[in-house]
């Protein structure tokens, strides 16, 4: 999709960073809860917006295998940051959810929570991420992940600005958004101010912008628009081969370079849990110290846990080569027999956080021939 394809037919209007804030006002008036983008602990998180003022005004990153850093800006950007540490996922499919307790013999199961969100500054790579998990876990229309997405306001952004890890090109899902939005944003700063290019993509959308400060934009102003985000597809860090990886992977399941990751994996999951696609769960009873009551809580998994893929007898992949393989190849490979599409969307998250900087692009271009093998020297940071 290139940029101008990002733009929908209902309303192309111009909001000036004044008008950023208006928008996160009406959708708390709205009954809201309006999550974004905010720094704390050293990083763009995702967190609750009371206002405009916790957005990341000038702030970006430095993001590279195994790496990620803050970096002020010497502008007032406020979306020109590559993907943080958190996705959208810990509020689609939340890390840790309550099934049933029990309390003095006497059980219980909780009241299903109805928040209503607005995601506000959600980037191409991550709104695809919500697609796939609402196409894996939504078929339950009662279900916590249906009932969120079922009233969901969607504010995203065009990407101008991807990080050394990005590879949302090559995963056809960015930099430009695409699918559903109601509004969708893309930032411009330069001598003729701080903008924003807004895109209605639904009456939703439509009625939301009517209700904040803007003027129309002009054609100049969309054209200049999908040109900022044309310009990005051609600077990303990273880029997945242009092959066939369902047959690459059927085809690599006995070669050296599972091994060879495996020497360097510490098989810590680190790269399932901040994916935003991988959806993995189990569960565990959780009991008070005082022995008073007990809690069936459902928790986020990983394919990498020793103990996932135990069965009657013992587990079926002991070594860290099988877990690897068995996470790239679903992710890459056998999701689209499940879903009918990949399960990596090329946000970078696995790559930047990953504690010896294993990198899933180059690792698949390893098992085309495409790259010699890694030289002990250039494996990344010690972990």
């Amino acid at each position: 999709m290139d940029g101008r394809s990002a733009m929908a037919t209902w309303e192309t209007a111009l909001i000036d960073r004044r008008g950023l804030d208006d928008l996160v006002l009406a959708l708390r008036d709205d009954g809201r809860r309006v999550v974004g983008p905010t720094v704390r602990e050293s990083a763009v998180v995702l967190g609750d917006l009371e206002s405009g003022a916790d957005l990341p005004d000038g702030w970006g990153v430095v993001t590279a295998p195994g790496e990620y850093r803050l970096a002020r800006r010497d502008d007032g950007a406020v979306f020109s940051h590559s993907a943080g540490p958190m996705s959208w996922k810990s509020f689609v499919h939340p890390p840790r959810q309550v099934l049933w307790s029990e309390r003095g013999g006497t059980f219980s199961v909780p009241e299903p929570e109805e928040p209503r969100f607005a995601f506000l500054g959600v980037r191409g790579c991550d709104l695809a991420a919500i697609r796939t998990l609402g196409s894996v876990l939504g078929a339950d229309p009662g279900g916590y992940t249906a009932r969120i997405l079922a009233d969901l306001v969607v504010v995203a952004v065009n990407c101008i600005e991807p990080g050394g890890v990005c590879f949302c090109a090559s995963m056809g899902t960015g930099p430009g958004v695409g699918g559903r939005y109601d509004l969708a944003l893309t930032e411009r700063i330069d001598d003729r101010g701080h903008r924003f290019v807004v895109d209605a993509g639904t009456e939703t959308g439509a009625r939301l912008l009517a209700r904040i400060p803007h003027t129309a934009a002009t054609r100049a102003d969309a054209d200049e628009a999908c040109a900022a985000v044309d310009d990005a597809r051609g600077r990303m860090g990273r880029a997945m081969p242009d092959v066939d990886l369902r047959a690459l992977l059927r085809a690599a399941r006995d070669e050296p370079v599972w091994d060879d990751v495996a020497d360097r994996c510490l098989t810590c999951g680190n790269c399932t849990m901040v994916c935003p696609t991988c959806f993995c769960t189990s569960a565990e009873d959780v009991s008070e110290l005082g022995g008073e009551g007990t809690e069936r809580q459902q928790r986020w998994a990983s394919c990498f846990e020793l103990d996932y893929s135990h069965l009657h007898g013992g587990n079926a992949r002991t070594s860290g080569a099988a877990r690897y393989r068995q996470w790239m190849t679903h992710k890459l490979g056998t999701w689209f027999d499940q879903f009918g599409s990949s399960g990596c969307v090329g946000c970078g998250r696995c790559i930047d956080w990953c504690p010896v900087g294993i990198d899933i692009t180059a690792e698949a271009a390893r098992l085309t021939g495409a790259l010699p093998a890694i030289d002990p020297e250039d494996r990344g940071p010690e972990p």
